[in-house]
């Protein structure tokens, strides 16, 4: 009991319960910001652990992992030290829709986090369970553990993920857990939930683990990574992989689905033991089968956990199915015929907290100085996780440091989207980013993070000086090419062979090259060709980013520009502020629904308010009418 004493003793700007991809992201902002911070967790060796598929982005996940970087946050950095295939997805899309997304390796990822915490000198750890939040008068002054010690803090940020009255299902079998092999956290449910807090129950599920030796990969597709990968982080700390690991793809069939039914009727999905809302957008193997019954097959995607492990993880076959069903029904899937499960899938039943009891910092209304962050909030995926923490993080911080509080604007950042979501229209299923749910996409593009988060990540006090000048390097660079390429004349003779590749008309005289830049098809690369354009690449030494950055300016200038006009439009309603304790039950005009959902929601400005789902046009002209607009 030596350490907890000592630990007691001890008294914390802020302590953050958690260690999986919220809890260090927070952590760690906390302490770069100044803030004596205590990470508190069940087991210290699991720390971002990647409890499903050994990935991290995708289609807006990877912007968001890169605005993490851009921010000063880590994923991005650790996902390029442990990668083992880099792909740019949706690369035939306009650049709005480009998504970075690695494979790691899962070992090594949580190894590197876990290194790279330790390094921090304003960061404590301690292994215990948190059992209970320590309240007084409505605000958070520390923890409590299963050991009875009690932690002293200014302030506490929650990310418990799964772990919650965490319930493993396989078949009719039931069992405690936050994660496989590993014990639910209990108690802090029932703490907030007597303090007032709603809370509900989630579920996700995970598929087998199999021996990727038992299986033959010459039935599968290879899924190469890019020829020439890129990462997520704008340091210069890492580089892009040399070498890279193949995915595989497969797919079910009938036969494979005819098995999977037989055990419809011992499914906890089916059977009504899961009570919890699953993600839509990951659907389980037996969840598929159901919903989309007109197709006689689903793709499955067989990813490496890590270089060197022969451990796999099957994308698409998630299940909570008895094992013997997984097992007879992955034998008849192409390559899986002699297949060994290292584990079977399951699926995780956990609380949550409906998000809409928390303020834009993600501190919660009834409580001060308390946070959520990640899965607890009724998110799924690392990424949307390890945002909510760098968020919830840095504002613990400043809370305690006295300093003004840190939000993200829709249009400034997919963290932005996600957050005002969660917190104006709450979330009935584990909620994922998406590129559709941002209004402003062609703004908050995965190339031009950097240059919208950084200089705020600066000021915070997170983002390094080494951050800001190569932002500086970049942009001064990219605006002098883009203005070469704008003062710059090309001739037919010059243009024409380039037109001629994308069949795209020829030119009859002279015009600028920015001119025939924002022709379909054709690229930068196609300038390269030329040598005046060449030589001034060559003098500058220009990166592939400023050559990218160029295209995308150029081509979609207009785009651009009315995105920003709309965006400005947005922010006039953000700028007309509501009272924190407005009594909207004067407004006697207000539609019913209207008032009761603003008197639940209480939100910050009229554009928040415009977006809260039963206030009407009618309703938000009410308010502009009342506040003199």
């Amino acid at each position: 009991m030596r350490i907890a004493e000592l630990t007691i003793k001890e008294m914390y700007d802020v302590i953050v319960v958690g260690a999986g991809h919220a809890g260090c992201e927070a952590a760690a902002a906390a302490a770069n910001t100044g803030a004596k911070t205590l990470l508190i967790t069940m087991q210290l060796q699991n720390m971002a652990q990647m409890s499903c598929n050994p990935a991290v982005g995708g289609i807006a996940k990877g912007q968001i992992v890169r605005e993490i970087d851009a921010l000063g946050g880590y994923m991005g950095i650790i996902t390029d030290q442990t990668a083992i295939q880099f792909k740019m997805l949706n690369k035939s899309k306009g650049p709005a829709m480009w998504s970075p997304r690695a494979q790691s390796d899962r070992m090594r990822f949580s190894e590197a986090w876990r290194l790279q915490l330790e390094k921090l000198p304003n960061l404590d750890f301690f292994q215990e369970m948190v059992t209970e939040v320590l309240i007084e008068g409505d605000k958070a002054v520390g923890v409590k553990t299963s050991l009875g010690s009690e932690i002293r803090a200014k302030s506490v940020v929650l990310t418990n993920g799964t772990f919650l009255n965490g319930v493993l299902h396989i078949g009719l079998k039931t069992l405690g857990g936050g994660r496989a092999g590993e014990k639910a956290a209990t108690g802090i449910t029932e703490c907030l939930v007597a303090h007032g807090f709603e809370a509900g129950r989630m579920k996700t599920g995970t598929p087998p683990r199999v021996d990727g030796r038992s299986l033959d990969y010459s039935k599968m597709t290879p899924q190469p990574g890019d020829e020439n990968p890129e990462k997520f982080s704008y340091l210069p700390l890492t580089k892009p992989l040399a070498h890279q690991l193949d995915c595989y793809m497969t797919y079910t069939s009938e036969q494979v689905h005819d098995i999977l039914r037989t055990g419809f009727d011992r499914s906890p999905m089916f059977t009504g033991r899961i009570q919890g809302v699953g993600p839509r957008y990951c659907p389980s193997i037996e969840d598929k089968i159901n919903r989309f019954a007109d197709k006689d097959r689903h793709q499955l995607f067989v990813e490496p956990e890590g270089w060197h492990t022969v451990e796999m993880y099957v994308n698409g076959f998630s299940t909570s199915l008895p094992e013997e069903v997984q097992y007879e029904a992955l034998r008849k899937v192409a390559g899986f015929e002699q297949v060994k499960f290292l584990r079977p899938g399951y699926a995780i039943e956990y609380d949550y907290f409906p998000p809409t009891q928390l303020k834009a910092t993600l501190e919660t209304k009834l409580v001060e100085n308390l946070f959520f962050a990640g899965q607890i909030n009724g998110t799924t995926g690392y990424e949307e996780a390890g945002a909510q923490g760098l968020i919830a993080g840095i504002n613990a911080s400043r809370k305690v440091q006295e300093q003004s509080p840190f939000v993200l604007k829709r249009n400034e950042a997919y963290i932005g989207v996600l957050i005002d979501d969660l917190i104006t229209k709450g979330t009935e299923e584990p909620y994922r980013m998406f590129t559709s749910r941002a209004e402003y996409r062609t703004l908050l593009r995965q190339d031009n993070a950097d240059a919208r988060l950084t200089p705020m990540g600066y000021a915070l006090g997170l983002a390094s000086e080494e951050r800001m000048r190569l932002l500086e390097e970049k942009e001064a660079k990219t605006a002098a090419f883009v203005q070469f390429f704008k003062e710059t004349s090309i001739t037919p003779e010059e243009a024409n062979p380039l037109l001629a590749k994308y069949d795209s008309s020829p030119m009859k005289q002279g015009d600028k090259m920015a001119k025939v830049l924002a022709r379909p098809n054709i690229t930068v690369a196609d300038f390269m060709e030329l040598p005046q354009v060449r030589e001034f690449a060559d003098a500058q030494q220009l990166s592939k980013e400023v050559l990218e950055n160029t295209e995308i300016e150029i081509k979609y200038a207009g785009y651009i520009e009315k995105e920003k006009n709309n965006a400005d439009k947005l922010n006039r309603l953000e700028d007309i502020r509501i009272p924190e304790n407005f009594n909207y039950d004067k407004l006697t005009s207000l539609s019913f629904e209207s008032r009761e959902k603003l008197k639940k929601i209480r939100p910050t400005t009229l554009s928040q308010a415009s977006r809260i789902s039963g206030v009407s046009p009618a309703d938000i002209s009410i308010l502009l009418v009342y506040m003199g607009r």
